[in-house]
């Protein structure tokens, strides 16, 4: 990768949360491709919005954050897509996903094709293949993607909006995992892994043929298992305002890390670091202060 920033691409939902202190700008895609831009990388978001005023609003706001929005496609019948997010003790977040929006319509274009085929990393969930349409596009453009990419599964495993089908599909797609404590379990039950952590993890990894899967585990850190090594991380302490958005943060910078040939532990070092400042922030999208932009900074790589 040298010097030059890298290319990565985010597929799928981008939306409002509309969280008890007011509307900030969320979805995994989006969140992922902010915090991977505030880091130092060329990020560009493939998802829709609704031809209306929160569908001007987010394309506003994505200018105000740096990230280009060519590739935020405009639906002219879909409203865009809005969260009501419910925050629990600990500001743990309980997202209520409302149905029938913009995102649950991604098309594929000629444009996001070629942004897949330059980037070196995406990162993809399972919620923005909750519908048939947006499950074609996602898993095209992931597949349109050159084969070294790191191709990021993030499972959100969110209200009913989910399947044995949609996650092997996407696991067979996917070169990296990334999981956390809740999601764990519910995904070894359905794909059938040993019941153990560090079981249902190596098992993922050589049915898959994964490069790398990591687990979050909130306040917990985290746990990262790649080619037989695994990486703990304690995690760091945070005065928590909110952990909307800490988990793709952590993922932004995992795949940073990873594209850079860091040490595995660095890795993790890095992504905790992230992830516990966003979490101390209200919203998903906070600014990153320098000393974690400096971390990524060409200079730093390698």
């Amino acid at each position: 990768m040298g010097g030059a920033r890298p290319t990565v691409l985010a597929v799928g939902e981008v939306l409002w949360d509309l969280l008890p202190s007011g509307r900030q700008l969320g979805g995994a895609p989006a969140n992922f491709a902010y915090h991977a831009h505030a880091l130092g990388a060329e990020a560009h978001l493939v998802s829709r919005v609704g031809d209306d005023p929160l569908g001007r609003e987010i394309l506003e706001r994505l200018r105000a954050l740096g990230l280009s929005n060519d590739l935020v496609a405009v639906d002219p019948e879909a409203p865009t897509g809005t969260v009501s997010v419910e925050l629990r003790e600990g500001g743990q977040p309980r997202f209520t996903l409302h149905e029938g929006v913009a995102w649950d319509r991604l098309s594929i274009t000629a444009a996001a094709l070629a942004a897949a085929a330059r980037a070196e990393a995406v990162c993809f969930g399972t919620l923005a293949q909750r519908s048939p349409a947006s499950r074609e596009s996602v898993r095209a453009l992931v597949a349109a993607t050159p084969p070294a990419a790191l191709r990021i599964l993030d499972v959100n495993l969110r209200q009913a909006f989910y399947s044995a089908e949609v996650i092997e599909a996407s696991l067979a797609l996917a070169s990296v995992l990334k999981v956390n404590d809740e999601e764990l379990p519910v995904l070894a039950a359905l794909l059938r892994l040993p019941a153990g952590t560090d079981e249902a993890i190596v098992e993922a990894a050589r049915r898959y043929g994964l490069r790398l899967v990591a687990l979050t585990r909130g306040s917990r850190g985290s746990r990262l298992y790649a080619e037989g090594r695994y990486s703990d991380h304690a995690g760091l302490p945070a005065t928590v305002a909110d952990t909307v958005g800490a988990g793709d943060a952590f993922t932004a910078a995992l795949a940073l890390g990873t594209l850079a040939g860091w040490d595995l532990d660095a890795v993790n070092e890095a992504a905790n670091e992230v992830a516990a400042f966003v979490c101390s922030q209200k919203g998903a999208t906070p600014p990153l202060p320098a000393r974690l932009r400096d971390r990524f900074a060409p200079a730093s790589r390698g």
